[in-house]
C-alpha cells in the first residue's frame, strides 16, 4: 500500500481525533444504544436506530484514521532543508500575476488540506504546479477559468 505523506502536525491532529472517538464517542454510543434498548421494541425505535447508525459512522472513522496513521510517511517540516525548493510541507508565499494577488498556501496531505487556513492538498493542481520550483519561478495551471500564473515570492519550512 502506498505511504500518505502528513505533515507532524497533521499527523498529531488525526491522532487527537482517533482518542476523542475511542475513549469519548465510542462509550456514549454504546451507552445511547443501551438506553435505547431499554425502551423495548426495536423494531420501532428511532433513539436505537438512529444510535446504531451514529455507532457505525464512528467505527468507520475510527478504521479509516487507523488505517491512515498506519500507511502515513509523517514528514517533520521544520527539519526541511530543500535548499529554497517548493517540496511537501512547505509555506509558499505567491503572487497571482493576472489578479496581483499575493497568497500564502502550505502544501499538505489530504486529510489536512483545509483552503481557508490556506493549506493545500499535495495532490491539487496548484499545488502540483508548485513542487519542485524556487523563489522567482513562475508556475502555470490550467484551471476551469484558464491558466492561472503563480511568481513564487518566498519558500518557508515552518
Amino acid at each position: 500500500m502506498n505511504k500518505i505523506p502528513l505533515t507532524a502536525r497533521g499527523a498529531e491532529k488525526l491522532r487527537a481525533e482517533l482518542d476523542q472517538l475511542k475513549r469519548v464517542e465510542r462509550p456514549r454510543i454504546i451507552e445511547a444504544i443501551a438506553e435505547a434498548r431499554a425502551h423495548g421494541d426495536l423494531k420501532e425505535n428511532a433513539e436505537y436506530h438512529a444510535a446504531r447508525e451514529q455507532q457505525s459512522f464512528a467505527e468507520g472513522r475510527i478504521k479509516d484514521i487507523e488505517g491512515k496513521l498506519s500507511n502515513a510517511q509523517i514528514i517533520d517540516v521544520t527539519s526541511l532543508n530543500a535548499n529554497g525548493r517548493v517540496v511537501f510541507g512547505a509555506t509558499v508565499r505567491v503572487l497571482e500575476l493576472d489578479k496581483e494577488e499575493e497568497l500564502t498556501y502550505q502544501i499538505v496531505g489530504e486529510d489536512e488540506a483545509d483552503l481557508k487556513l490556506g493549506m493545500i492538498s499535495i495532490g491539487s493542481p496548484i499545488a502540483r504546479c508548485l513542487i519542485g520550483k524556487s523563489e522567482g519561478d513562475i508556475a502555470s495551471v490550467t484551471a476551469p477559468g484558464g491558466i492561472r500564473e503563480f511568481e513564487i515570492l518566498d519558500v518557508q519550512y515552518l
